[in-house]
């Protein structure tokens, strides 16, 4: 997402997911149990970690991009990282996710 490069996040991880709620969905069977074809939809699920100083930027950022007004909108779940470890060197917390960086390194797609 631009909007997120824009205010200096790094990197977000992307998964396509199935699930259900309050819109339905298709018919699947799991561990012997079958739900029924309001169950389960397709899904995006993202996860971005940043500072706790960033938190609000990226809420309203991801909200700006996601909003319909629709049902189907998403969900914002807010979980404390306890700690970051970049297995390649070692480094740990910030250092390892590299949270404390500017925008001055950073390039934008025109």
């Amino acid at each position: 997402m631009k909007a997120l490069l824009k205010i200096g996040i790094r990197g977000v991880t992307v998964f396509d997911v199935r699930g259900f709620g309050a819109q339905g969905g298709s018919k699947e069977r799991h561990a012997g149990s079958e739900f029924s074809e309001d169950n389960f939809i397709a899904k995006v699920k993202m996860e971005i970690v940043v500072r706790k100083d960033q938190v609000e930027a990226v809420i309203e950022k991801v909200k700006g991009e996601a909003w319909t007004g629709e049902i189907g909108d998403g969900k914002i779940f807010l979980v404390p990282v306890a700690d970051v470890i970049r297995i390649r060197t070692g480094e740990r917390g910030e250092k390892a996710e590299r949270m404390a960086g500017g925008l001055s390194d950073m390039t934008f797609p025109a």
